[in-house]
């Protein structure tokens, strides 16, 4: 996704896209792919194509568990310690089959299918992680950062109009929420309307605590190079990345916006993400 779509703590560069209140990004270097993703809550999938750290699980503890959970299909607590234990062994089709048929058991908890669903996304599976948390946002309970990362969820499919309905209501929920406001931006400048982008994040921007969040910054500089105007985006990155970083993202945003169809080829990006 043309995204720095992230609320992980980490260095962000220029074009690693964040999206917040549950994101996660891959980056690099100054050419990433922009992508979607949620929130990553203890013992969730790693997103694919990361680097795979080597196996931490037991496989006792985890043949225990498969036997409980097959001796009691979808049941809660078993199934998300079965799931846990089958990350960490690296078994992430697994764990997302556990994960999916613990969430159809359990439809009416709330709080499960945003979790769930958190997972999922965070696992690069958009399209699942869409179905799980409408089924939490449909209890009447949610919160906002579950419509949040649903908005998120649509964003990675392209489903920008339906992504920018989630973030009103999350919105209506938390007045202000500078996680949202930098969504509701990126999902704007995924679908190619960049001044409708630039004000959205400059609203943000203008916000008294928006200080706390460098990333807005960071995808106001990404809008503003977008439409050329590479000076004022150097200015705006200066404050939060080093000279040689601001050079070397200009300079690849410049590069891409001299290639056709930059649009299409990043939205292609997303849509194999």
């Amino acid at each position: 996704m043309l995204g720095l779509m992230s609320s992980m703590r980490f260095s962000i560069p220029l074009l690693a896209v964040v999206l917040l209140a549950g994101c996660v990004s891959k980056h690099g270097g100054a050419a990433d792919q922009l992508v979607t993703g949620s929130t990553t809550p203890t013992g969730a999938v790693a997103a694919p194509g990361a680097p795979s750290a080597p196996p931490t699980g037991s496989f006792v503890e985890t043949k225990r568990l498969a036997d409980a959970w097959n001796a009691n299909p979808g049941d809660e607590k078993i199934g998300l310690a079965y799931a846990d234990a089958l990350g960490k062994l690296g078994q992430e089709q697994t764990q997302i089959d556990v994960l999916k048929a613990i969430s159809v058991a359990h439809p009416a908890d709330g709080a499960l299918q945003a979790r769930i669903g958190k997972m999922l996304l965070s696992a690069n599976r958009p399209g699942e992680a869409a179905a799980v948390l409408t089924r939490a946002t449909a209890t009447g309970k949610a919160d906002w950062k579950t419509y949040s990362a649903l908005g998120s969820a649509f964003d990675q499919q392209g489903q920008y109009d339906m992504a920018r309905q989630q973030y009103g209501k999350a919105l209506q929920l938390q007045p202000g929420a500078l996680s949202v406001q930098n969504n509701l931006g990126m999902s704007f400048a995924l679908q190619g309307n960049l001044p409708q982008a630039e004000k959205t994040l400059r609203a943000a921007m203008a916000a008294p605590n928006s200080a706390t969040e460098p990333h807005i910054r960071q995808n106001l500089a990404l809008v503003i190079g977008l439409q050329g105007r590479f000076d004022e985006a150097k200015q705006i990155a200066s404050a939060d990345l080093p000279p040689d970083q601001v050079e070397a993202n200009m300079a690849y945003l410049q590069q891409m916006l001299n290639k056709p169809n930059t649009w299409a080829q990043l939205q292609g990006q997303n849509a194999q993400n």
